[in-house]
């Protein structure tokens, strides 16, 4: 069995670095891969980014992550990322990251997505050319994470969010912004290629539990949603693909 821990919507800064650390500190006891979804650091500065490592240093199992748009904000998220991989995390747009954790292999495809909406009510690709900039923009990162996802080859698949595929976990969010919380076509991608789980973010007010049009479980993690430093993910190795997948848990995975 394998226990995948996941939280989103950190926002780290300088003054939140004891705090996190404390909220964290259990991970590398009680999960075997930590999944963060996006939103890391406050405002994107040099100085969050420095915390937020402050925060990560004492993890000792695997990190994987996507940004998100606090992250973009100040102008960094390139340097941003480059500091958390040199720290050892993962950090995941159009790519992905494996892992061998108790017999399994676990395959991870990472993008932060963007918004765009929902069937029945999304922009599209057609117009003023600001507008195709912002649809071809998530079509783009959906194409991304959807060829990442298609090309693990691997026991257990999960794609890492940011922003929202479905409106399921948009629910408790005002309907009048669900175009900036996520996009169907994030959706799509995820469909076409296949997962076992998708993880996300963003969507504060939003809700917990949800899936895709095809059925796979989709799981909002941001931290003021699941209301604790992260929740886990419980996988335990079947016949063929992984069964029993996924069991969540409110403490540790029981076997």
């Amino acid at each position: 069995m394998i226990r995948v821990a996941a939280v989103g919507d950190l926002h780290v800064g300088s003054d939140a670095v004891a705090a996190w650390r404390e909220a964290l500190a259990p991970v590398s006891h009680t999960a075997d891969l930590l999944l963060l979804a996006g939103d890391l650091t406050r405002s994107g500065t040099l100085e969050d980014a420095a915390a937020l490592l402050e925060v990560l240093a004492p993890i000792s199992i695997p990190i994987a992550a996507v940004l998100g748009n606090h992250d973009f904000h100040a102008g960094h998220p390139a340097r941003i990322a480059a500091q958390l991989e040199r720290a050892g995390v993962a950090v995941l747009e159009g790519s992905s990251a494996r892992y061998e954790i108790a017999s399994l292999a676990v395959g991870v495809a990472g993008s932060k997505g963007f918004g765009g909406g929902f069937e029945g009510a999304c922009g599209s690709d057609f117009g003023e050319p600001e507008m195709k900039a912002f649809i071809r923009y998530t079509q783009s990162l959906a194409d991304g994470l959807e060829a990442a996802l298609a090309g693990l080859e691997c026991d257990v698949r999960i794609a890492l969010l940011h922003y929202s595929p479905i409106s399921d976990t948009l629910q408790g969010e005002r309907l009048e912004i669900f175009p900036f919380l996520g996009s169907h076509l994030l959706g799509r991608a995820i469909d076409r290629a296949g997962a076992d789980l998708v993880l996300h973010g963003h969507a504060h007010a939003g809700s917990e539990y949800g899936t895709t049009q095809s059925g796979i479980r989709v799981r909002n993690v941001a931290q003021p949603v699941i209301r604790r430093a992260y929740k886990l993910y419980c996988f335990a190795s079947g016949v063929g693909r992984t069964a029993d997948l996924p069991r969540e848990a409110e403490g540790g995975c029981s076997s």
